[in-house]
């Protein structure tokens, strides 16, 4: 098998383990590539940019940080198997003493891929990009509340102040959207999550709504704001932007680990 390896390349744990995962990989007859920044990390020299790597799995080393960045970064998606370096780890399933046994069931065919929805974005018609957690918007000073209007099929659904409001994915459900109050969403629904951020009114809710639905975002506010795709700064946003959000045709891939999600979410939540 062709195994594409990502590790977080500040992190010597994460890069001393992608080393040792390398070498039992190799031995075992498998190709490896290593993207750029984990190459040079390890002192091998150049690797491939993460944009145009191809393979059979990648085994990404690190937080979610790294699977999201990894994801984002990737022009064709691979299945991706996640092994924790970070502190709690939703999309990395796989702890480090447990990597080589999951390799060998990857290598024996023993596994199956797992499709997570993301979304695709645009801003007044201009496409800027796909999110597997959440794209945000949130006020670029603090301190001040943002107006905000949600269409949801060209009918204007809700309008509310507030700092921000954050739209998911269900994979994204743990993420930012849990910490601001919203519901956590198996990740097997296809749809849209809505949360405020902190508003004014306690009557503004959070939604899930279909992902079969048009989605539009305006901001209705004279003060400026911040576009924030899966943790990334992308751009400001000014009064009148309209946030255009649909499902991606590109969903990203992720090998099961065979761990029940419900379980594994109430484990991590108690790390916190």
């Amino acid at each position: 098998m062709r195994f594409v390896l990502v590790a977080r390349p500040d992190d010597e744990k994460a890069l001393s383990l992608a080393d040792e995962l390398s070498i039992f990989l190799e031995e075992r007859g498998h190709s490896i590539i290593c993207e750029n920044k984990t190459s040079i990390a390890l002192g091998n020299g150049d690797g491939i940019d993460i944009s145009s790597l191809k393979g059979d799995a990648a085994v990404v080393i690190g937080g979610d940080g790294t699977v999201l960045h990894t994801v984002r970064q990737l022009e064709n998606q691979i299945p991706i198997i996640g092994i924790n370096r970070g502190r709690v780890g939703f999309l990395t399933d796989i702890e480090p003493e447990e990597a080589k046994e999951y390799l060998l069931k990857i290598e024996a065919g023993n596994y199956a891929i797992e499709k997570r929805m993301r979304l695709s974005l645009s801003v007044d018609g201009e496409y800027i990009g796909q999110a597997l957690n959440e794209a945000v918007i949130v006020s670029s000073r603090p301190a001040k509340i943002l107006q905000l209007t949600i269409n949801i099929d060209h009918v204007p659904a809700e309008r509310f102040r507030a700092d921000g409001v954050i739209i998911s994915t269900a994979t994204g459900s743990t993420g930012y959207a849990m910490s601001a109050g919203g519901p956590i969403v198996d990740p097997w629904i296809d749809g849209f999550l809505i949360v405020p951020l902190a508003p004014y009114y306690l009557s503004s809710r959070p939604h899930l709504i279909s992902s079969k639905r048009r989605l539009r975002v305006e901001l209705d506010s004279t003060k400026p704001a911040d576009l924030v795709v899966d943790g990334q700064h992308i751009m400001e946003v000014f009064n009148g932007n309209v946030l255009s959000i649909e499902k991606s045709q590109k969903p990203a891939l992720f090998i099961n680990a065979g761990k029940n999600f419900f379980a594994k979410v109430d484990s991590k939540l108690k790390t916190l």
